[in-house]
């Protein structure tokens, strides 16, 4: 029996009436809803701890605008930011207390409410992809199986890459961007002070977006081993690749060119990853179509 021959059986040993599948789909669900439902109680039981990590890139942000104003030598441009993010210049000393505001009184508490939701979702996103495999699983031919499971750990990866990289760089580029805009002196002070709901929002956006950018050698990968892509299509469209990259960086990102080039730069060496990868399941099938005796499935 070849290779065919054995999945097919596989799949058709695990065949099952319709009801089954809708037992077995509202078991995953309820798993899913039960892990979700626990990781928001978990997220809004230590909220404040949470927000407070959140604000650690406006801390370090406005440390570094306050020392260049006042002539510390933190760094007065966004280059001398960048060395102090890096690590190659000593961060400045904290100078008085970072303030936030809220201007309705259930405000904060609401914030609190959507903070304990995206933690809930990115706390127990492994279980829910998991549950999501489990249940497509027994449908799959075992090669596509073996082909699939690697995602499950790589998508989770390359989203804490994206999200390392907003938290230490990009959001203390951002923040150090719009306190620049402050205005003080002559009688008039125009001073951020931003309210709690609109920084959620802004570091949400931004985890989000690099998150999913960062999934692109994901999602080339999978369109490769479905055949919809190719290497050789990759890489002749690579110039076409990195405009679409460019215009994405400038869409998320603020409008200073550091950030840009930030987001633009990793994005497009994942590109050429993704190429490299797509390039090694065609060596792949190729070995496994040449090889004597089998009989293979394209996947």
């Amino acid at each position: 029996m070849n290779d065919y021959d054995r999945d097919e059986a596989e799949i058709e040993a695990s065949r099952a009436p319709l009801l089954d599948h809708l037992v077995e789909l509202r078991k995953r669900l309820i798993v899913c809803v039960a892990a979700v439902i626990a990781g928001f109680a978990l997220c809004f039981a230590f909220a404040d701890p949470i927000y407070q990590f959140l604000l650690h890139p406006f801390k370090m942000a406005a440390q570094i605008y306050a020392a260049s104003k006042e002539g510390h030598g933190g760094g007065a441009g966004p280059f001398d930011l960048l060395f102090v993010l890096t690590g190659i210049k000593e961060a400045p000393a904290a100078s008085g207390d970072l303030r936030l505001m809220f201007t309705a009184p259930l405000e904060f508490f609401f914030t609190k409410l959507k903070l304990a939701g995206f933690g809930a979702v990115v706390l127990t996103f492994p279980i829910l992809a998991w549950q999501v495999y489990a249940f497509v699983a027994p449908g799959l031919y075992k090669r596509e199986r073996h082909a699939f499971l690697p995602f499950l750990f790589a998508a989770p990866l390359l989203f804490l890459l994206g999200a390392a990289l907003v938290y230490f760089i990009i959001l203390p580029f951002v923040l150090w961007f719009s306190l620049s805009q402050q205005i003080m002196g002559a009688g008039v002070a125009v001073e951020l002070l931003p309210k709690v709901s609109d920084y959620l929002t802004l570091v949400t956006t931004l985890l989000l977006a690099f998150g999913l950018c960062f999934q692109l050698p994901v999602v080339l990968t999978l369109l490769g081993l479905a055949g919809i892509v190719n290497s050789a299509m990759l890489m002749k469209g690579w110039r076409y690749a990195v405009f679409g990259v460019v215009v994405v960086a400038a869409i998320v990102t603020p409008p200073d060119p550091i950030s840009q080039l930030l987001l633009a730069t990793p994005i497009v060496g994942l590109y050429f990853v993704s190429i490299g990868c797509v390039k090694l399941i065609e060596l792949r099938r190729k070995k496994a179509d040449e090889a004597p005796g089998t009989d293979i499935v394209a996947t």
